[in-house]
């Protein structure tokens, strides 16, 4: 059988990895003399590499993040409030693995969304099903289910996750049936799964945006009492860049 013969049959076997590194392997073998048994042993590492990356590939492709943020990334020149430690403990992802949820709480430009979109890469590194969504794009959605009669199949994409990330909670009222839908799919995930949500408001004054305080305490609830907690404050992330940058133009 040649060389092609055997790449197509591991094609049509969906051992896509194996095709890849075919030709590579016999050849590092015929140089390291390998054995029949280490030559199939790099060729099956090839193949579950493959399938790793393709897996990771997709966790990304349906997480929606915006951008491949991560935490090597995060800039820490910054003077800000959060200390290395609790960017140590949100990187763990121990919170995650105990279903905990974890709110990051701070004004505008000071890495809340960086930090959130870097925590959903982790995530999908480490294996994890992310679900990313703007607040304001979770309402859309959840408006177009209720006039459709999807909600159901809505709720359950929101609870199927390991982590929900809802960006940028606050920057509109809810109703009370918006803010119903958003406590019962809260409820739901706590049972073994984690929400993160970047906000301007801390939890104490959610109940400005949720109109209905028996929702607005029910939903707080589920964060405050469980959850992580971090309010970062100092330098906005936008002013810092915008230094280093003018800094940088002034030396050319």
């Amino acid at each position: 059988m040649s060389m092609t013969q055997v790449k197509t049959l591991l094609e049509d076997l969906r051992l896509t990895g194996m095709s890849q590194l075919l030709e590579k392997v016999i050849e590092d073998g015929k140089k390291e003399s390998w054995s029949f048994m280490e030559s199939l042993d790099a060729l099956l590492q090839a193949e579950a590499d493959w399938r790793d990356r393709r897996r990771l590939e997709t966790r990304i492709k349906t997480s929606k993040l915006k951008r491949e943020s991560s935490f090597e990334d995060f800039d820490s020149t910054a003077k800000r409030s959060l200390t290395k430690a609790e960017v140590r403990e949100i990187y763990s992802l121990k919170w995650l693995d105990d279903g905990r949820p974890l709110v990051l709480v701070g004004q505008t430009g000071v890495g809340k969304t960086f930090l959130a979109q870097a925590t959903g890469m982790r995530a999908c590194g480490a294996g994890k099903t992310v679900l990313f969504l703007s607040l304001t794009h979770w309402l859309e959605q959840e408006a177009l289910a209720r006039g459709t009669g999807t909600y159901l199949k809505f709720r359950e994409k929101m609870i199927r996750p390991d982590l929900l990330i809802l960006d940028d909670f606050g920057m509109r009222k809810m109703n009370t049936v918006e803010a119903e839908d958003l406590r019962e799919i809260v409820e739901e995930r706590s049972y073994g799964k984690s929400t993160l949500i970047t906000t301007q408001l801390p939890p104490s004054h959610w109940a400005e945006v949720i109109p209905d305080p028996v929702l607005a305490e029910a939903i707080k609830d589920r964060f405050e009492g469980p959850g992580l907690i971090f309010k970062i404050t100092g330098e906005s992330y936008r002013g810092v860049k915008a230094k280093k940058l003018a800094v940088g133009s002034k030396e050319q």
